[in-house]
Order: structure tokens, then sequence, then C-alpha cells
């Protein structure tokens, strides 16, 4: 994509002049010329592109890999509520993943429930891309938020009730062990393919929704699209990214979004619900799902296109999207159960929630 000549570039997409895109707005098209200029991230080794099927099943929960801390970062503000980090996983290259897939983590020691035996694994959508942020196939990315529990009597902490894994993770330290399993998937076993991105068509749209530690899979995508050099993959397509966190602090890898939008507006769209800092249309606090409907038309009309649309963090999100698009279709004169059941018979319908 980003050696592409200004005449080579056909396809037509919908172009923002600003961070927003008014629902009222007609769409206009345009040859993306910044396309032509902007260099990329070399990546390797370019055999993980090799593969005709994702990696699936390969060190499973009774044989976990052993692999090493890298680092853990804090990536929220001081007034975020919450603490998640950002944490990579040097595998040596001997766990490959594709942008989508999760790995599993075994927190040490023992299963409460079950004396003598390891704790259950627990799923986290990996953050990256195959190649890892090191860029060398090496390591993966993990976005973690604490699990931590108040006692609604006190208002104090119970560690006893603390998250056991995300709390293994967030304290963790470089060279620390851990053990991990792969490749499997969070709402069908080991499959691992809800949230592949589809790659057959680079020119395709990408709407993304995620609430939170959510966004893990959407950072792997747009590295992919946006940052990294993939010879056999150009995006050429519109990426479009709605994510709901609580405020400005508590907002994950902003600055590499917000680079992508600079230096691909028409190719990637970024809006945000802020629950605490923004209000929606009737007064009441913005979530996700408010931002979906203030962008719905926009949505309905790239969906029909044969655009993927994507969900991704609590499962608790899902109710009330789901509610606000009957709700759209409805005033559209549309079946949104029978819109819905065509989106997942043409599989443009992904969700991944926990």
């Amino acid at each position: 994509m980003a050696h592409l000549a200004v005449s080579q570039l056909s396809m037509t997409v919908p172009v923002r002049t600003d961070s927003t895109l008014r629902t009222s707005s007609v769409f206009k098209y345009a040859c993306p010329v910044q396309q032509a200029s902007r260099s990329k991230v070399a990546v390797s080794p370019l055999e993980l592109e090799d593969a005709k099927e994702p990696p699936l099943n390969l060190y499973k929960p009774k044989e976990p890999y052993t692999a090493t801390i890298v680092s853990v970062e804090r990536i929220v503000g001081p007034k975020a509520p919450g603490e998640t980090c950002h944490i990579v996983i040097d595998h040596g290259g001997n766990v490959p993943y594709w942008e989508g897939q999760s790995y599993g983590v075994i927190p040490p020691g023992e299963n409460p429930k079950k004396p003598g035996s390891p704790h259950n694994v627990r799923l986290y959508s990996i953050a990256s891309t195959r190649y890892g942020d090191s860029f060398d196939g090496k390591t993966t990315s993990l976005c973690v938020r604490r699990a931590v529990y108040y006692d609604s009597l006190t208002g104090k902490e119970d560690p006893s009730k603390n998250g056991v894994c995300s709390n293994f993770l967030c304290n963790s330290k470089p060279g620390d062990k851990i053990q991990i399993t792969a490749n499997y998937d969070v709402l069908v076993g080991p499959s691992g393919k809800i949230m592949l991105l589809p790659e057959d068509n680079p020119n395709a749209t990408h709407i993304m929704i995620a609430t939170g530690t959510g966004v893990a899979p959407y950072r792997g995508y747009l590295r992919r699209m946006f940052m990294e050099s993939i010879p056999n993959y150009k995006f050429g397509g519109l990426a479009w990214l709605f994510l709901g966190v609580a405020n400005t602090d508590s907002l994950l890898y902003d600055e590499e979004f917000t680079k992508y939008l600079q230096d691909y507006p028409a190719h990637f769209h970024y809006d945000k619900a802020l629950s605490r800092e923004q209000k929606n249309k009737n007064g009441g606090k913005m979530y996700v799902q408010d931002k979906i409907e203030e962008y719905s038309d926009e949505i309905f009309k790239l969906l029909d296109g044969g655009a993927h649309i994507y969900f991704c963090g609590l499962k608790g999100m899902m109710p009330g999207i789901q509610e606000t698009l009957k709700r759209v279709a409805d005033q559209r004169g549309e079946n949104w159960d029978q819109k819905l059941s065509q989106l997942k018979k043409n599989k443009q319908w992904h969700v991944e929630v926990y």
C-alpha cells in the first residue's frame, strides 16, 4: 500500500475531512494520495505469511508452553478507573498465531476448587500482529486489566477475591516465566477462527467495536493494515474503530490510532465513546452503542455493501448494542433479525465477548 502509485488506486472509500463523519452527510469519494508516500516497518520472518490455515491447538492446557515475560507497562493515565497493562511475552517463535487469535494463560499455584491441580486457563485476545511488537515473530502482546474486588459494604479491597491471572500478569517482571496455551477461541473452544481478519479482499471495510481491553485484536489488525510492510497484504479499504472507555485517561493505544488517523484519513476512522466525559443525544452517558447510533446510517450502508463488523469486550456490551441496532433497523423499515441472520450467513458478523 505504501508504494502504490496514485494511478493504481482505483477503489473508492468514504473520506472524512475531520475526525468525525456526520450521520446526515453524503459520502464523498477521493483517491487517497497519501497512500503513495507512507513508509512502513519491515517485518520478519515473512515465512509467517506462507501458512494457508491459522495455527491451531499448538499447546493445550495439559502441555503448555513456557514463555518469558519481556515487559509489563501500565498504559492508562492516573484518572482511569482501574489499571490496564500492556504485557509483552517472548515465545521464541515457537507459538505462532494470526491476528484475532487468543492465548491462554495458566497462572501459577493450585486451583482452590481442585486441590493438587493447576489453575484453569484464562483466555486473552492477542494485542499484536503475528510479528509481535518487535516485528521479528518472537513475541506476543496482551492487554490486561487488573481485576480487583471491592467489598460493597466496607468499600475496601478484598485481595482474596481479586482476579488470580490478571494480577499475576500485571505484577510480572521481565524474565518471569509464564505458562501459555494456544490457539483456542474464546467462544467455541479449539478453533481460533471467529475473529480472524479476512484478507481475501484487501479493499474491504472493517467496522471494529470495542469496550476497554476488547480493543486488543483491533490493535493487531490496525498494525497489520497501517504499520507493517506486508508484501502480500496491502490494505486499501476502510477500517473504522469505535472504542468505548470511561474517560480520556482510560484510552488504550490512543497514540497509535491517532497516528493512523493522521497518516491514512481516507482509510481509517476513529471514534471514542467516553462515558464519564461525553453525553449522548438524550443527555445521558455516552456509551459505544450511542456512537453506533450516531453513525448508524453509514454503518448500515457499509454493511449492505459487504462490510465486516466485529465486537470485542465484556459480554455486557452486546445487549445494548443489539437493542440499538434493532431500533435503527426498525426506523429504517428493516427487519433486524433477518438482517442479522444474513450478516452471519455472509460471515460479516464477528463476536468475541467474555
